[in-house]
């Protein structure tokens, strides 16, 4: 296992650090999902039988024959992205009510009523309604899958293993690119029936594993179930449940969401209002989620094989596979370097080399009159050049980043909008690229001129990461919260480091910031601070510490996973 040889647990971490990443690894698979449905309809909708079967009498200007209109090829593509839109909006209030793991399972469910829909599909409405299920479906995935990583994975490997979410999108892509390969041949509605249905695999996969896993720690935490949590935290950790690593990360947990908690509610007005600056983490992981798309992959992931084959490339399906296979390779690196070179680093070297992709992009294809095999082999070489800058960089770090910087009071709803203003986007490209590409009356005809527009994209991206992006590595969820109290500028934050510990806040009444909590243990009389490694130290005689607290209640749980 790549994670397993190249990333080592730090020596003072305790426990075991394998069942959280097997976890992570496997839930990611949820982005296969989404991957593959985005890669499957890039080919099907290329497909000669695919567009014969559904023509309502729309000629071909190339060839003369049945096909379907730009719009109707904008409306089947697209109208997965207005489900997921809606499908992220819902992700908070269930995610909040049920858990994480449950709303993953219903997700999955709903997922597969499209994908029955479009499998059966024998015209446009039936396959546009399958679409937007599926839709719904991915979209509750990509806010869950993320923040389920996140809230049980440890901090030192945390971003690789949303990294692994991405990972799986671009696998989703490949093997999706492969399939189409393999049916665009076969004569009649099989050639993209089967690669519709395919989906069934994967999504029985995630169904059944979703099953068997544990709820996280901090979800049980938020919902008051604190035996349970101590359960599924000694699960991950492979702990005792008495062991002093284990009741010090559990009590720094619930200390935290107290000490939010203590701030304000956690209503929808509060993430926009609510202290430690939630609207400017709302601003940072909206943003970022909306400069992801209109850097131009999906302009590549949807439409690849019909942008290859009107510029004069021979063997489209080949080209996206190949684009497909850089995809996924290039996000291994991000992998590496999300921990290693950093969160802000990685973002803007990712925009830089994006943006120069796609500048040199459209300059050659402009400038060139006539189609020519120097001219696409140019055109080739930099698109899989800045696939390989997104899927290093943009494509997996966004979900780290949106994952991380939000407090867990208000970090399902948060991460909901913020995922919903990336389907947004995703809808809005998706359904006016054909307009933009297209040729004849009433169609912009921009072919290569539209990597112009994804340039510019690229160096907002970069000047938004520069001022806004706060580096979250190496630092636990609990501590962002005290990197924004204490940085003023995104710019400061690569050399912050945590002075406190929101169990000292609890039990002595005050941050190192100088902010008063209001939250104050009634039956404490005696601060208690930690020691080395452990936090068992205990206040006056007659008083329990937090620890204890927690070790008293654990009695009755059961440890029998």
């Amino acid at each position: 296992m790549v994670i397993a040889m190249t990333w080592h647990k730090p020596d003072n971490v305790a426990g075991s650090s394998a069942p959280a990443i097997m976890i992570g690894l496997f839930v990611a698979t949820g982005g296969l999902l989404f991957g593959y449905d985005t890669g499957t309809i890039s080919g099907v909708v290329a497909m000669h039988a695919f567009r014969e079967q559904f023509s309502t009498g729309y000629l071909d200007p190339s060839d003369k024959e049945l096909s379907i209109s730009p719009s109707q090829s904008a409306q089947i593509v697209a109208i997965l992205s207005a489900g997921t839109f809606f499908g992220a909006l819902l992700a908070a209030p269930m995610g909040d009510q049920i858990g994480r793991r449950i709303s993953l399972i219903i997700s999955v469910g709903i997922f597969c009523i499209g994908v029955a829909l479009q499998t059966a599909a024998m015209q446009i409405p039936m396959l546009i309604a399958g679409r937007f299920f599926a839709g719904l479906g991915v979209g509750i995935i990509s806010v869950l899958v993320p923040l389920y990583q996140s809230e049980m994975s440890p901090k030192w490997i945390r971003g690789t293993l949303v990294c692994t979410y991405q990972l799986a999108i671009t696998c989703g892509l490949l093997l999706a690119a492969v399939v189409n390969i393999f049916t665009q041949s076969i004569d009649g509605p099989k050639a993209f029936r089967i690669p519709l249905a395919i989906q069934f695999v994967w999504a029985g996969i995630l169904f059944l594993g979703l099953v068997l896993l544990p709820e996280t720690p901090r979800y049980l935490i938020k919902r008051g179930q604190h035996q349970a949590a101590a359960s599924s935290l000694s699960r991950l950790r492979r702990l005792d449940i008495t062991h002093p690593a284990l009741i010090e990360e559990l009590a720094e947990i619930e200390a935290n969401h107290e000490y939010e908690l203590s701030l304000g509610s956690s209503s929808y007005k509060d993430i926009f209002l609510g202290s430690p600056h939630l609207g400017r983490r709302l601003l940072t992981g909206c943003v970022l989620q909306m400069l992801q798309q209109l850097t131009g992959c999906n302009f590549i992931f949807y439409y690849g094989t019909t942008f290859f084959k009107n510029v004069g490339i021979s063997s489209p399906y080949v080209i996206q596979l190949i684009s497909n296979i850089v995809n996924t390779v290039s996000t291994i690196p991000g992998m590496f370097l999300v921990e290693s070179l950093g969160r802000r680093r990685l973002l803007m070297l990712g925009a830089a080399g994006m943006a120069v992709c796609h500048f040199l992009i459209a300059s050659v294809g402009t400038a060139a009159h006539e189609e020519a095999r120097a001219v696409n082999l140019v055109i080739i070489v930099f698109v899989c050049l800045f696939i390989f800058f997104f899927a290093s960089s943009w494509g997996p770090v966004v979900w780290v980043v949106t994952s991380e910087i939000f407090p867990l009071k208000v970090r399902a709803k948060s991460m909901s909008i913020s995922t919903a203003s990336n389907w947004l986007l995703n809808f809005a490209i998706a359904y006016s690229v054909p307009y933009m590409t297209s040729s004849g009356p009433g169609y912009a005809n921009l072919q290569a001129k539209i990597f112009f527009l994804w340039a510019c994209f690229c160096v907002i991206a970069f000047a938004f990461v520069w001022g806004m992006v706060y580096e979250t590595s190496k630092i636990s969820l609990e501590q962002i919260d005290e990197l924004y109290e204490r940085v003023e500028h995104a710019w400061n934050s690569n050399n912050f480091e945590p002075s406190w510990s929101f169990q000292e806040m609890r039990d002595e009444g005050a941050s190192a910031s100088g902010i008063q909590p209001q939250l104050q243990l009634a039956d404490q009389e005696e601060p208690r601070r930690r020691t080395g490694t452990s936090a068992s130290a205990t206040g006056s005689e007659g008083t329990m510490s937090a620890e204890d607290k927690i070790v008293a209640g654990l009695g009755d749980v059961d440890l029998s996973y």
